[in-house]
């Protein structure tokens, strides 16, 4: 649903010419409103998440000439994407051998719930249950746990199939040869587990929520509530940032009490920490509190809203235009380079079966190999 169109996406920001292949009914992400957006609204926010740069066509691939335009499509292709259930694309004559049979260099790219060899069907929610992330994400013991607010698994699978689709392209300017790249959202979700995969792998202790708060480091991720009403958060990753921190709250003592003067002693008291820190930072003008701790170099941010996080002087290069200059898009792409020194302009999300992002021709980027 957000994976591969997320992917298709990124290639269209590089320059990349993607065609969008639908069935007659269209994506179904397409109708996916919230109650904020309006039934006449030609496409979705959710639809319009991943689909900027692209062109539309509708193929049905239950009817032969559905399957021989696909075929036809494929033979001049960079990259085909799939997201298709194991067993599904063969039925349709959509797979991997069927598809290099006339292309050989062509790449293809295969999302999978659980991988190639499983069946089942695959919903970010569900995967985010299965792999640990919505244990992790209780507000504390014994709480109901909570999904993330986006689509994280799919988010993290996309990145994870950009990856080996950035390899196979450059195994292909190396070989000739195109490839099949398979990632599945239960492996990226697995491999995105980290730090705590390796608590539960290395010490044997099976990680337990925290709500905000980080299992080795302390004060980190944990909400505090100012004066002002302003909320924010601390990221103190050393003994000399929380020493800085006592400072920036008249509390200077704190980093000489033998509780707190070190990382390993304010992890195994993170309960007398919180409440200190939490009273102290009540009693403080949130603005004023952040500035001197950006002063001294401690981590340390508001929580802000969407749409606040949106209007920062910093985001806008992370915006895509829409009508009238107006931003109406976020893009995929958050790396740059002087090798790119123009950015290509991105037509709409198109329409079902519509043409668009016309002024996006190119060829894919290409770095030479080495020698």
């Amino acid at each position: 649903m957000l994976a591969g169109p997320q992917v298709g996406q990124f290639f269209a920001e590089l320059g990349a010419e993607v065609l969008k292949v639908e069935g007659p009914a269209g994506d179904v992400t397409r109708t996916w409103k919230t109650a904020a957006e309006t039934s006449e609204a030609p496409v979705s926010a959710y639809f319009a998440a991943s689909n900027w740069g692209k062109t539309s066509r509708i193929l049905d691939l239950t009817t032969a000439a559905g399957r021989a335009e696909l075929l036809t499509l494929a033979a001049s292709a960079d990259i085909v994407l799939a997201s298709y259930k194991p067993g599904d694309a063969e039925k349709l004559g959509a797979d991997y051998a069927t598809l290099t049979a006339t292309n050989p260099r062509l790449i293809y790219g295969h999302l999978t719930g659980y991988g190639p060899a499983n069946p089942r069907a695959g919903y970010d929610a569900v995967l985010q249950a299965e792999a640990g992330f919505l244990h992790l994400n209780a507000p504390g013991p014994g709480q109901l746990p909570q999904k993330m607010p986006v689509a994280m698994v799919d988010l993290l699978a996309a990145h994870q199939l950009k990856e080996g689709l950035l390899v196979a392209l450059l195994h292909r300017e190396r070989t000739g040869h195109g490839a099949l790249v398979q990632v599945s959202l239960l492996d990226s979700a697995l491999a995105s587990l980290a730090n705590q995969a390796a608590t539960y792998l290395v010490a044997g202790h099976d990680p337990q929520p925290l709500g905000s708060g980080h299992p080795s480091i302390a004060p980190y991720g944990t909400v505090y509530r100012a004066a002002d009403g302003r909320l924010l958060v601390l990221a103190v990753g050393s003994d000399g940032q929380f020493r800085q921190l006592c400072v920036a709250l008249h509390r200077p003592e704190w980093a000489a009490d033998a509780r707190f003067a070190t990382n390993a002693g304010r992890v195994a008291h993170r309960a007398a920490l919180e409440a200190l820190l939490s009273e102290a930072i009540a009693a403080a003008d949130g603005a004023a509190l952040l500035a001197e701790l950006e002063r001294r170099a401690v981590p340390a941010g508001a929580v802000r809203t969407v749409g606040e996080a949106l209007a920062l002087s910093s985001a806008r290069a992370m915006l895509l235009p829409g009508a009238g200059g107006i931003a109406a898009g976020l893009r995929t792409v958050a790396f740059r380079s002087p090798a790119w020194p123009v950015v290509p302009r991105l037509g709409a999300p198109p329409g079902l079966g519509a043409g668009g992002a016309a002024e996006n021709k190119g060829p894919l980027p290409c770095v030479p190999p080495g020698p």
